[in-house]
């Protein structure tokens, strides 16, 4: 690809040769089932992916951007920032491929900061707060990051680090009076600094972007090829790994995103509520990127609360509201005891775990939204898959590919070999929001990255329709005296059993059968555990090799990243 800079503007960037060929004698034809209003294969802006949000600054100047804790920013307030910041980041020698780490909650500042990043030449890096500081030592030293983007309250995280430059953002203004002297407070118990900036490094961010000189420099960049962000994943094989995604990944997953909601145009502002944290490649993706190019407003919240996430719907009339199942799960428990105006929501898209059916219908129920199940990963910048939202969506499904976007479903032992529809296999995916690898580590690259595909590791089906279902891990599969045995499968019979509130199903090893299967229970309140009625429920429902042989009381919820996914790890322990 020709080597372009920020302020070029956009134009086709369409490879010839490089389309998703689908084989009729293995698969459905996508073409017949596909939305109407969704084109097959897209155009791509050539630029960065700091473009999206320039391209809707320049057209929109005066649309709302952002809308937090009651204060609004135009696109043109946004732009003038990132510029500024961006200047200020230059004049600090942060130019073409130097990491910034940003260790932010979901404010303004985040679509700032990660822009200006970009805009300036920079890789961003994404530090989440839940870390530990160890735990971010660790990525800055591995990524070689000596500039931080970070909130006054997470300071304490970087107390190890060796930082050049330490950029400070506070919610301080942002919040009411009565609340700023708690805030200050519980920032000193935290940090144990009570006036920033305390260190000779440390600058406010609103000060650097007051202070910039505004003479911004010119960056080249390669958009396939240049890194753009940098995040710390656990990966497709399991261990901590920084998944990096180039400039084009994050622009072609976020125009795939636009187009899948049926905007070609920007005729019509969408609004989002932003409340998926943006640390995450799901957030930044959905939100950050996909709503510059929507030209969406985004309704953020520092973090996920049902309550204030019910009222900011009723308030701020969203229409497009990204989720967990875990999120959702909340909210109808919420709306169970207080009903909410939820009518402006269109579509409700749903990530990140298994949506259960049930929960889904609820919600839909209350809200009269369409909700539908998508699929990705990290390593895929990170959405391959969404339910179509022309109301020809299947439940149960993770939906349809994205434009652009190939798939397959091969034999777990001879990847060569290409499943036929209803069989499971491992889902491989190939497509321009694939990554580039991990951060300098060549060896797990090459075993997730083979010939172009990104080996998911996750189990998947093709129905007979051609719309796609996740079975389980490809890790979490179970394999007892010769048998295959899928845990979702298995806890989606136990969840039907009226003892049972929540379960998941790992794999124990057996000196006989190779493994047995385990259930970790959460029983529904005021049911004594009862082991034997759990065994009777079970007979006349699983095949003897699916049943579990050993059960176990979980008392209060199973153990979740902060997606609401279960981690099974900590259950086979």
């Amino acid at each position: 690809m020709s080597t372009t800079s920020h302020t070029e503007g956009f134009f086709s960037d369409d490879p010839a040769g490089d389309r998703p060929v689908y084989r009729s004698d293995r698969r459905p034809d996508l073409l017949e089932i596909y939305p109407k209003s969704v084109p097959r294969y897209l155009e791509y802006p050539n630029t960065s992916a700091a473009g999206l949000l320039a391209q809707t600054c320049h057209t929109f100047p005066n649309r709302i951007a952002t809308e937090f804790l009651g204060h609004t920013s135009t696109y043109g307030a946004i732009e003038h920032a990132v510029n500024s910041l961006a200047s200020w980041l230059q004049s600090r020698e942060i130019h073409s491929g130097e990491r910034v780490g940003i260790l932010l909650p979901n404010c303004p500042e985040y679509l700032i900061a990660l822009n200006a990043v970009w805009r300036a030449g920079g890789v961003a890096v994404s530090i989440s707060p839940l870390s530990v500081a160890s735990d971010v030592e660790r990525l800055l030293s591995l990524t070689k990051c000596r500039t931080v983007i970070a909130l006054d309250m997470f300071s304490d995280l970087l107390s190890t680090s060796e930082i050049d430059h330490h950029l400070l953002v506070s919610l301080f203004e942002y919040i009411p009076r009565w609340k700023q002297a708690v805030y200050t407070g519980v920032r000193w118990k935290r940090t144990g600094n009570l006036h920033f900036p305390c260190q000779s490094n440390q600058t406010w961010m609103w000060d650097a972007v007051a202070t910039a000189s505004g003479n911004l420099s010119p960056v080249e960049i390669l958009p396939d090829k240049d890194p753009a962000y940098i995040l710390s994943t656990g990966g497709t094989t399991g261990d901590p790994k920084a998944v990096t995604l180039s400039h084009k990944n994050i622009l072609a997953n976020a125009w795939q995103q636009k187009h899948w909601v049926g905007s070609g145009s920007n005729d019509e502002q969408e609004t989002m509520l932003a409340v998926l944290p943006f640390f995450h490649s799901y957030g930044m993706s959905t939100m950050l990127a996909t709503g510059a190019a929507l030209g969406a407003k985004l309704v953020m919240q520092p973090r996920f609360s049902p309550g204030r996430a019910l009222q900011a719907i009723e308030r701020h009339k969203p229409t497009i509201f990204h989720a967990v199942p875990a999120m959702l799960a909340a909210m109808n428990q919420k709306l169970r005891r207080r009903r909410s105006d939820l009518s402006s929501l269109k579509w409700v898209i749903s990530g990140g775990a298994s949506l259960p059916q049930e929960t889904a219908s609820e919600f839909t129920n209350y809200s009269r939204a369409l909700v539908v199940e998508g699929y990705g990963l990290s390593e895929a910048s990170p959405v391959t898959h969404v339910g179509p939202l022309d109301g020809r969506n299947q439940t149960g499904t993770i939906g349809l590919p994205l434009p652009d976007t190939n798939c397959r479903v091969v034999d777990i032992e001879d990847p060569k070999k290409d499943l036929l529809p209803g069989e499971v296999g491992e889902l491989l995916v190939k497509g321009p929001q694939v990554m580039l690898g991990y951060w300098n580590n060549a060896q797990a690259t090459q075993q997730v990255l083979r010939e172009g595909w990104l080996h998911t590791g996750d189990l998947a089906r093709v129905n007979e329709r051609g719309f796609y279902e996740i079975v389980d891990r490809k890790k979490d599969l179970i394999i007892t005296s010769g048998f295959n045995v899928y845990p979702a499968d298995v806890e989606q019979v136990l969840r039907e059993c009226p003892d049972i509130a929540d379960v998941a199903v790992v794999g124990v090893r057996d000196a006989s059968r190779g493994e047995i299967v385990k259930a970790c229970v959460v029983l529904n309140k005021g049911v004594r555990w009862n082991q034997a009625r759990l065994d009777k429920f079970c007979q006349s429902r699983l095949a003897k090799h699916r049943r579990p042989l050993i059960w176990e009381h979980i008392a209060d919820d199973l153990p979740r990243n902060f997606l609401g996914k279960v981690i099974r790890r900590e259950l086979r322990a």
